[in-house]
């Protein structure tokens, strides 16, 4: 794992890969963390992701955007082990996430972030990808924060 990181860059790669069509929005948090941090994270993580676009599998429920970095947070904070306490920890930076998102938007849910909007229009299309860097930007900084690594954008 790197000790140095662009957060602006994470933020940019994840935008890139959602605006090329390569991935929807919690897929490019996933993958960009994973490259710009350069972990140890099978492919298959990615593939985890791939369920929650569109509020988890189309349902316009939870942001997927939201569902991708709070995916990340586990991944570097959670616990493997029933019973480990650390899961305090995770759930308190999962809660710092989504209440910086709801503080932006006021709401999690794809249904009322989307509201009037034609899902294949560019509308649609231009503040997914907007969320998609913000949330990817806003896990960086956690992630980073959190394991003392050094924001080179700072």
């Amino acid at each position: 794992m790197k000790k140095e990181i662009s957060i602006r860059k994470v933020k940019e790669d994840a935008e890139a890969l959602y605006r090329k069509g390569d991935f929807f929005c919690s897929e490019a948090i996933v993958s960009s963390i994973r490259d710009n941090f350069e972990i140890d994270m099978p492919e298959e993580m990615v593939a985890m992701a791939s369920g929650f676009p569109i509020g988890i599998g189309k349902s316009k429920c939870v942001c997927g955007a939201v569902s991708g970095g709070i995916m990340c947070l586990g991944y570097f904070f959670g616990r493997t082990k029933g019973g480990d306490t650390k899961v305090q920890n995770t759930l308190a930076l999962a809660n710092e996430l989504q209440e910086s998102f709801k503080n932006n938007h006021k709401v999690l849910c794809c249904k009322v972030l989307t509201h009037g909007m034609d899902m294949g229009s560019g509308e649609h299309k231009e503040q997914c990808i907007s969320f998609t860097g913000e949330i990817a930007e806003k896990a960086a900084e956690i992630i980073a924060r959190e394991l003392n690594i050094v924001n080179i954008d700072k």
